[in-house]
């Protein structure tokens, strides 16, 4: 029941990523920052994408996905496209892998330390839906102050 509800979750928000950016009526405002603005939301999709297939897509869907954590704050200039179809990837993974965790995977401890201590899994993809909405409002409000 948890999976199929962050799926849901998890895919309608990564669809919302999506809108936020076909949004922008000038393609060139995903990469601006302001002096009180750090991200772009350029920046921040591409960490969504990355967080999302690196602890659910290769931890537990062993699809093979290589994070580069520092590239997701220092790539510019991605093209809209190729966010949306990042976007459009990371949904099909999750749509495929969440499914398909049972509970006993749930119930057991994630396999990575990623947060100060060790979680169960059930927690920790909880933590990654959460994760995803605070970015997309942050995504979200990019847009409108900065477009």
């Amino acid at each position: 029941m948890l999976t199929q509800n962050l799926t849901v979750i998890i895919t309608r928000d990564l669809q919302k990523l999506k809108s936020e950016l076909e949004l922008y009526q000038d393609e060139a405002n995903i990469w601006k920052v302001d002096k009180n603005i750090a991200n772009t939301a350029g920046n921040l999709c591409l960490h969504l994408v990355g967080n999302l297939n690196a602890y659910i897509g290769a931890t537990l869907g062993n699809t093979g996905y290589v994070r580069n954590r520092d590239a997701e704050f220092e790539l510019k200039n991605t093209s809209r496209k190729e966010l949306i179809q990042k976007i459009e990837d990371t949904i099909s993974m999750i749509n495929i892998v969440l499914p398909g965790i049972d509970e006993k995977i749930l119930k057991s401890e994630y396999p990575l330390l990623v947060l100060k201590e060790k979680t169960s899994t059930e927690y920790f993809l909880v933590h990654l839906a959460v994760h995803l909405g605070y970015h997309l409002g942050q995504v979200n409000y990019h847009r409108r102050l900065l477009d």
